[in-house]
């Protein structure tokens, strides 16, 4: 059994990148414990599969998702799916949560805006953030409409807008189809990407199912069909919550060793020897 683990381009993980390569690596070890053949490779200069039996992938580009959708077409399981990847956008996530009736925050349509007294958030919705500007608040309709303006400069045509949801920030991360799942409160340990994480302020702690939280979530997974799972939600006073992220293949960073015996764990019942 060939496996092949591929890294993401640095531009995907904006203050991650040691965290990025520190889950695929530690997935790497397992699997090499295991007697499993392992190689490595950047997405940025990949041109071939080295003829790989089983592909681990953290890549965006739209050259790799190529690459990876060919090999899967031949027969060899990739994870997450190529051809999950190759529609996996936040606007595919949004779309899909409202359509099967997944609890997100309220889409707002760009052109008349509802009014919202907490603020509004704009996304870009073709990929991942890159960079701080590609996520956005907006306190008012005004300073939304120019936030708008400002990506559409960019050349981002696609761009989703919620309004802003008041409660806790709960990060999760999961593993579909496996026992794994485990949230964070980013404002407890203070680990932050971009800083707007502290939008609402400390975390209350507020008292909620986690495992509805999980059971929407590997629903999400299911749907979009990316397997190995991150996101975001915010959690009300009463209990209630609204997914307002969701990511293929996060760095884990919080849950690194746990994740990557899931991730294994995962592999095994595809009956990967």
């Amino acid at each position: 059994m060939r496996t092949l683990l591929v890294s993401r381009a640095p531009q995907f993980s904006p203050n991650s990148v040691e965290k990025d390569r520190m889950i695929l690596e530690a997935v790497g070890r397992r699997l090499q414990a295991a007697g499993i053949a392992t190689e490595y490779a950047n997405e940025e200069s990949l041109t071939r599969l080295h003829e790989a039996d089983l592909i681990l992938t953290m890549g965006r580009l739209p050259h790799t998702i190529q690459l990876l959708r060919q090999a899967e077409e031949a027969g060899v399981r990739v994870v997450n799916s190529a051809r999950a990847l190759s529609v996996f956008s936040r606007l595919n996530v949004e779309s899909t949560m409202r359509r099967y009736g997944i609890p997100a925050a309220q889409m707002v349509d760009i052109d008349s805006p509802v009014e919202s007294e907490t603020g509004y958030w704009v996304k870009r919705g073709d990929m991942a953030a890159q960079s701080k500007g590609d996520v956005q608040y907006a306190q008012d309709a005004g300073q939304l409409r120019q936030v708008v303006s400002s990506f559409r400069e960019r050349g981002i045509a696609d761009i989703v807008v919620t309004t802003h949801e008041v409660g806790d920030l709960v990060k999760f991360y999961g593993v579909e189809g496996t026992d794994f799942f485990r949230i964070t409160y980013p404002t407890d340990d203070g680990q932050t990407k971009f800083d707007d994480e502290k939008r609402n302020g400390q975390a209350h702690h507020y008292t909620f199912d986690v495992s509805v939280l999980h059971h929407d979530a590997e629903r999400l997974s299911q749907l979009t069909g990316v397997s190995i799972y991150g996101g975001d939600a915010i959690v009300r006073a009463d209990g209630t919550f609204a997914i307002i992220d969701f990511n293929d293949w996060p760095s884990f960073s919080r849950c690194r060793e746990e994740a990557a015996a899931a991730i294994v764990g995962k592999l095994e019942s595809y009956r990967i020897k």
